[in-house]
């Protein structure tokens, strides 16, 4: 985590800190916003000469960004910026020899983390009249479907977990299965959520919904806590907890993921606990669940994001084209036709 509360300017810290109390984001989505302005600024001192030109650009200081830097951006600034993202911009700092360019889907969230920077001085700041950014267009961004398991492989992959931490690793994974939860909800549960037939779930901006539990996922949570450890605990309140005794963490969860992929047969570096998400959205979808309810069940605050799964099921799309009335309808040749 990067300590902005001592190398950002005080605007910079302000912004942030209203999205952390008021807005109420994450400490992890916080500091990716600080990231993305951080880079955003170093960029732009260098292009305004406020540096010297060959200042490497990681070296750059941003704790002397001023209102007049803030307002002197255009448009053709952000532009230049963008493309710096897609040409030149490695794709992992550390790592270099990854190439360069990042992807449009990260473009498009640093262009909206400086929109929300630029709004904010507008509409709560009220240092700026009007953004200079208002009219940005964002990168266009190819739409992919996401990937899943087949319901196969979903009963594939439960069918093959055993070995000492086989109830935990069980119910974690039947509940990303059945309920679509993030891994950061996950991470985040304490052992007074379960309420028997429903799972209380902390989401993204701190927003709380209840998921109703299945017979599979009430006895899968059953089993585990039949086997939980009940002293030693570092964390006494964590639902799911490592064999040090501490809650599990996201780290901790994907080495699992791959572990049980892997002993499962399937591909361990195309499947994540993201794709599991995928996978319970995609089964519900299937099997009859609108998609008003899956955005509840998955905790999606706008309809368009949950709309990606109808998408994905084929038997409907198969099944679509198969009803149209025209087609059955195939061509007559004609008796008397003649070739051309």
């Amino acid at each position: 985590m990067s300590n902005y509360s001592t190398d950002a300017p005080a605007i910079l810290r302000d912004f942030l800190a209203y999205h952390e109390s008021i807005q109420g984001h994450s400490l992890t989505t916080i500091d990716e916003y600080y990231l993305d302005l951080r880079n955003f600024f170093r960029y732009i001192k260098l292009e305004k000469g406020r540096v010297p030109r060959a200042t490497p650009l990681n070296e750059v200081t941003i704790n002397d960004v001023d209102v007049e830097l803030i307002k002197s951006v255009t448009l053709t600034d952000i532009y230049a910026y963008l493309s710096f993202l897609s040409r030149d911009r490695a794709k992992n700092a550390k790592n270099p020899g990854m190439g360069y360019g990042l992807l449009a889907s990260t473009r498009a969230r640093k262009v909206a983390v400086i929109r929300s920077f630029y709004k904010y001085l507008v509409t709560k700041a009220r240092v700026l009249e009007e953004s200079p950014i208002q009219e940005l267009d964002a990168p266009r961004q190819r739409q992919s479907l996401p990937r899943y398991l087949t319901l196969d492989e979903s009963i594939q992959l439960l069918e093959s977990i055993d070995g000492k931490y086989a109830q935990r690793d069980f119910c974690i994974i039947t509940l990303f299965l059945n309920c679509g939860i993030r891994i950061s909800e996950m991470v985040g549960l304490n052992l007074a959520d379960f309420l028997g037939d429903s799972l209380r779930v902390l989401g993204k901006g701190n927003k709380e919904r209840v998921v109703f539990l299945n017979v599979a996922c009430q006895k899968a949570l059953e089993d585990w806590l039949s086997v939980r450890p009940t002293s030693g605990e570092v964390d006494q309140y964590a639902l799911f907890i490592s064999r040090n005794h501490t809650r599990v963490t996201r780290a901790g969860i994907h080495y699992m993921l791959k572990q049980r992929f892997t002993a499962a047969g399937l591909d361990s570096s195309k499947y994540s606990a993201h794709k599991l998400r995928h996978t319970a959205a995609t089964l519900m979808l299937q099997n009859g669940v609108d998609v008003r309810t899956i955005q509840e069940v998955l905790g999606h605050e706008h309809l368009n994001t949950t709309e990606i799964y109808t998408h994905v099921n084929s038997d409907s799309l198969r099944s679509a084209a198969q009803a149209n009335p025209l087609g059955g309808i195939k061509r007559k040749p004609k008796e008397n036709s003649t070739k051309s």
